[in-house]
């Protein structure tokens, strides 16, 4: 009987640890209100923004902007790049737009006001599986009679992006909570 007693928090701990991993984030779009603009001296990049953060099927992105000079287009990659705004996938005009990220994969939004996608304001979100893990850019392949490249991180030092902070806690005290459990386990049996 004296066994079992250990056992209750254990099983409190696992359901705590692992209860929100599966939960979405919402992430608003450049971090602050209104960020979804053009970019200036005192906000941020939206490259760098979406670069510095990790996103999954089911995330929310709520984009907030002035609707009567703005909108937000979902556009394939070739019209993101060439900051084609006529015929998008998707167009929101409500403010504040809130897109679910349903499918992995890079999602690509601009600026719906005419020439603000020219002045950077646009966005790609490159969106992962719940199911899979990140996995490491693979290395280029060296070209004949050329100098191999010299890498800036070795393949086993490579790290992903930060994750959100509501999921970053999550991850971190579910890393911690779950080796400890592993090591009062171990103890237990032993």
């Amino acid at each position: 009987m004296a066994s079992s007693i250990p056992i209750l928090p254990l099983a409190f701990l696992l359901f705590a640890t692992f209860y929100h991993l599966g939960e979405a984030s919402k992430f608003i779009v450049g971090g602050s209100s209104p960020g979804w603009r053009v970019p200036d001296q005192t906000n941020n990049n939206l490259k760098h923004w979406a670069e510095s953060r990790r996103f999954r099927v089911g995330d929310i992105l709520v984009f907030q902007y002035d609707n009567k000079t703005d909108s937000v287009l979902e556009v394939t990659k070739e019209n993101y790049d060439k900051c084609i705004i006529e015929k998008p996938m998707n167009e929101y005009r409500a403010e504040p737009t809130m897109v679910t990220l349903n499918v992995s994969g890079p999602h690509y939004f601009i600026s719906g006001a005419p020439g603000n996608c020219l002045k950077d304001e646009k966005l790609i979100v490159a969106v992962q599986s719940t199911a899979h893990p990140p996995v490491p850019v693979p290395e280029h392949k060296p070209v004949p009679g050329a100098a191999p490249p010299t890498p800036s991180k070795s393949p086993s030092s490579w790290t992903a992006p930060a994750p959100a902070p509501s999921t970053a806690v999550g991850l971190v005290a579910g890393s911690g909570i779950f080796w400890a459990i592993v090591a009062i386990i171990g103890l237990a049996w032993a």
